[in-house]
């Protein structure tokens, strides 16, 4: 612990301060922070994309200028997959234990950094050094999200906020194609990468000097108090414990708790779909449907609008129909999508309308359950490993992500699409199977009991 302390000095947390009793005070603090911490959240995040998603863009004239293969390109794009894979678990221990204030905000520096060393190197040695970096960095992220987001509003309501900033995706997804393909266009590939990287160093700075770490370091109550909502047994002890130590996190909170795993284990298959969907849709529906590749992409592009539509409403509804209980949303999402996934399958017709209806009603179904993993993850733990609980499970979605590469497309090689489709509805059937467990669990009570026992 002590070589945390010396290496990452810049990063220590806030120290907790007296607790505020003027209660207009409390109620005015509180509104201000919770909208100023939220819409700073949202757009560093988005900003987060535009570094992730850069190298995109200069890929067709990286062949045409650099004769790089396509192979040479693939190979890019699993370092960053394995690297930010691993950093989400990585980074979730840091989120942890620093505060969230300089760890997103120098974490979008240095991915702007990655990507200006990126755009000035010439071989695949060193695009493959800095692309495994960006990845690293980008890792920095969401935990950081993670934390503020469990701090500053209540499990009431946290599936509603959390809900929408993972809208900040779509944000950052729509706006990097037009300024890095302009970048690209007027000034070549290389600026596509140095624009967006030039953006979020300076948007980095401006997180710096936006954020705060938790209420409690402003001298504000717990969320929970300020909600006026009961105080469990982990917000008691949260309030008197000591800082959880790294070994506390991973083996008492995280490697030793089952509901973890059982939503690590969910979360890899959740992630099979999304990615089979996105990455392989157009394939499937200009070899197996005969459509061109724009109108094949225009109908894949539903998939996301569906997304969008789907991660708010069903984070509402784990709040409002579900009160906060996020299992049996999942559920639900689950065995819709097994049903509309099996429907489809079985139909033989071209009609552009019903392709789109599709992708658009798979990103509905499949958008919510990739949100409520992350919730879930954060809340079965106590909240001083929340962060390592997320990044434990987002470790696992990613490993998910990667098997969407070669071994499905060997699937698709040996089994044609008729493979593709069982693939989907074996992963979407073992999400639902793996979850059930969980279905009339809330919080587990023995984690609680060992948070007590910790702060005691």
């Amino acid at each position: 612990m002590q070589v945390f302390n010396k290496l990452f000095f810049f990063l220590q947390p806030s120290p907790y301060l007296p607790e505020i009793t003027d209660t207009e005070k409390v109620q005015s603090e509180y509104r201000y922070w919770r909208i100023r911490t939220f819409y700073s959240i949202y757009l560093g995040y988005a900003l987060f994309y535009f570094t992730r998603k850069s190298f995109t863009f200069a890929m067709p004239a990286m062949i045409t200028e650099l004769g790089m293969s396509k192979a040479d390109l693939g190979f890019l794009g699993t370092i960053l997959y394995i690297s930010y894979g691993l950093s989400k678990f990585g980074s979730g221990i840091l989120s942890d234990k620093a505060n969230p204030r300089y760890v997103m905000g120098i974490g979008l520096i240095l991915t702007g950094l990655c990507n200006l060393f990126f755009g000035m190197s010439s071989s695949l040695l060193f695009f493959s050094i800095f692309w495994g970096l960006n990845g690293v960095f980008q890792g920095w992220g969401w935990p950081s999200c993670t934390k503020l987001l469990m701090h500053w509003y209540s499990r009431s309501e946290r599936g509603r906020w959390w809900s929408l900033h993972s809208t900040s995706h779509n944000l950052g997804g729509a706006l990097i194609p037009l300024i890095a393909a302009f970048a690209a266009t007027h000034w070549g590939w290389r600026a596509a990468l140095w624009v967006p990287a030039i953006i979020c160093m300076v948007a980095g700075l401006w997180l710096i000097r936006q954020l705060r770490d938790v209420p409690q370091t402003m001298g504000l109550p717990c969320v929970e108090k300020f909600r006026g909502e009961p105080i469990t047994e982990a917000s008691i002890a949260e309030a008197g414990a000591p800082e959880l130590s790294v070994r506390q996190i991973l083996f008492t909170h995280i490697l030793n708790n089952p509901y973890v795993w059982v939503l690590s284990l969910s979360y890899f298959f959740v992630y099979i779909v999304r990615t089979a969907v996105n990455d392989w849709g157009v394939l499937y529906l200009v070899q197996a449907k005969g459509y061109s590749n724009i109108a094949a992409a225009g109908a894949v592009s539903w998939f996301e609008v569906g997304g969008f539509l789907g991660t708010l409403s069903i984070g509402w509804a784990s709040d409002a129909i579900f009160r906060g209980h996020r299992v049996p949303a999942m559920l639900a999402c689950a065995a819709g999508l097994l049903v509309i996934c099996g429907v489809y399958w079985q139909y033989p017709g071209q009609a552009l309308w019903i392709d789109s209806l599709w992708m658009a009603t798979v990103g509905f179904l499949i958008f919510g359950p990739q949100l409520l993993v992350g919730i879930a993850a954060a809340e079965y733990v106590d909240k001083k490993a929340s962060c390592t609980a997320n990044g434990f499970a987002g470790c696992f979605a990613y490993i998910g992500a990667a098997s969407t590469g070669y071994p499905l497309g060997k699937i698709i090689d040996v089994w044609g699409w008729e493979g593709f489709f069982l693939t989907l509805m074996i992963c979407t059937a073992a999400v639902f199977v793996v979850l059930l467990p969980l279905a009339r669990s809330h919080r587990p009570k023995a984690t609680l009991h060992e948070v007590s026992a910790d702060a005691a």
